[in-house]
């Protein structure tokens, strides 16, 4: 791992070298977080994964001015970019169906979504993160990372550099909050 961070900062630094050696690393991560975030979709949903990782890859390789510090920010921006083209595609999708045949999933219930047949609704969930950013940020950027980014407790303390403890009441007054507003909203 502290390869890949010296990787991510020569790359910050324009070495183009350092680019070619980190992209098959971190095109494997992308593809790992694309598999985790499409498993939990509903079964005719039509967004591939390869379509996700290349998506998110080319966002990623446009950004330029960001001063990459180490493997978690890299991570913390994946995460962010994998949620916006998520929100994206599903907008594009909701236009067609208006709500249609969508199964609004709890964000409690969406952790185990992998293994039911229904998904969260990433709109639903979106809509209701933001809210939560105007009233903490914190707790909806630990939703972010944890959701979005398929970071685990450690990781996303690391990232956002608090304890490990605090991560973890985060996270749960997070999933109360947002299941509270999500039922609202339905």
């Amino acid at each position: 791992m502290n390869e890949l961070t010296e990787l991510l900062i020569d790359w910050s630094r324009g070495d183009k070298e350092a680019l070619e050696r980190l992209m098959p690393v971190v095109y494997q991560e992308l593809h790992r977080l694309a598999q985790f975030h499409l498993r939990r979709e509903r079964d005719n949903h039509t967004l591939q994964t390869t379509a996700l990782v290349h998506e998110a890859y080319l966002r990623l390789i446009d950004q330029t001015q960001v001063e990459w510090k180490n493997r978690a920010h890299f991570f913390a921006i994946s995460a962010q970019m994998m949620r916006r083209i998520m929100v994206d595609y599903a907008r594009a999708r909701a236009y067609e169906k208006r709500g249609g045949d969508a199964v609004r999933v709890s964000l409690h219930q969406a952790e185990f979504v992998a293994d039911e047949k229904h998904a969260p609704d990433v709109l639903a969930l979106d809509e209701a993160l933001k809210e939560l950013e105007k009233f903490d940020s914190r707790k909806a950027c630990v939703v972010e990372l944890r959701f979005f980014g398929g970071l685990g407790v450690e990781e996303t303390a690391e990232v956002l550099q608090v304890s490990v403890g605090t991560i973890i009441r985060d996270w749960n007054f997070a999933k109360a909050w947002l299941y509270n507003e999500m039922r609202i909203a339905e």
